[in-house]
């Protein structure tokens, strides 16, 4: 997983891999995303209204009718998917992978309709945050298939309403690809799995077990194993380098200089962020070797 930069790059932003929206479309998709959130507003209202007055039934009509915009919608959000995909150069968010965990997902970080607990019991979900931006990323489909709405927060944890929003001081399990405090919780082994960093607190160790769990970043079969054919290919590359390194004199045996600066290329290529698991080429260390290779 590899830290997302979604504050600073707007679909009208020119960038590597994205042809910008004109100012005018972007404000379009924004006031019609306002548009559809206004109408979700006016029938959860009348949906309280008449919960409050004993009309459980009617009350629900109006809560389906709510959701049923969300249902009826999706394409707005698709939309947004070719950008979204660029931000992170082609790979889910979540896995840092193209191919080997399946076609891609706009996924709602925060779940639309209904919100799963640690328990599995539910509440309500984030609907007013359907069709917020900032509340998308991009998923494979073997994590999101999984996640599903599974959004558990700490007991103690506030949780935000539409009433009292609060999702900045939610604290949540999931791990969040947008924030980069989050993404430094997770290392990597040779094995090719994903674990909690060293030392972490408790609460942190939890967020990085459950979320490899749910998202599958570790049983998907073909993702470690994705994992452990680049760290072979990395070790055989740090072998060769050190190999050439011990037979080359400056001044004298000039020769193996070439081999080793196209090798440290290949490392290189591996851990720009454009390359699938470059957090993992970045994050991996191999015993009985050092690298200096990322400069």
């Amino acid at each position: 997983m590899r830290w997302i930069d979604f504050e600073n790059k707007k679909p009208t932003d020119s960038f590597e891999g994205w042809t910008p929206w004109t100012d005018e479309r972007w404000q379009d998709w924004q006031q019609e995303s306002a548009c559809l959130v206004e109408k979700m507003e006016e029938l959860d209202a009348e949906g309280k209204l008449l919960r409050s007055q004993g009309d459980k039934e009617g009350a629900n009509e109006k809560f389906k009718a709510r959701n049923k915009i969300i249902d009826d919608n999706s394409e707005h959000w698709g939309k947004l998917k070719e950008w979204l995909l660029a931000l992170s150069h082609g790979k889910c968010w979540f896995s840092e992978v193209r191919d080997v965990y399946n076609h891609w997902h706009v996924e709602h970080f925060r779940p639309k309709k209904q919100a799963k607990n640690l328990d599995g019991s539910e509440r309500e979900g984030y609907w007013w945050l359907a069709f917020k931006y900032s509340n998308f990323r991009i998923c494979g489909s073997v994590g999101n298939a999984k996640k599903g709405g599974w959004f558990p927060l700490h007991g103690e944890s506030v949780c935000s309403t539409f009433e009292r929003r609060c999702e900045d001081s939610e604290a949540h399990y999931l791990i969040d690809p947008t924030k980069q405090c989050d993404i430094s919780l997770l290392a990597f082994q040779e094995d090719g799995n994903v674990i909690p960093l060293s030392g972490l607190e408790e609460w942190e160790t939890q967020r990085v077990e459950v979320s490899i769990e749910r998202l599958r970043l570790n049983s998907y079969d073909r993702l470690p194993e994705a994992r452990r054919k680049l760290a072979n290919k990395l070790k055989d590359l740090i072998e060769r380098f050190y190999q050439k390194k011990s037979a080359y004199r400056p001044g004298i045996n000039e020769a193996p200089r070439s081999a080793m600066e196209e090798i440290v290329r290949q490392i290189k290529a591996h851990l720009h962020e454009k390359e699938p698991l470059s957090a993992f080429a970045n994050g991996i260390s191999f015993r009985g070797m050092t690298t200096n290779f990322r400069g």
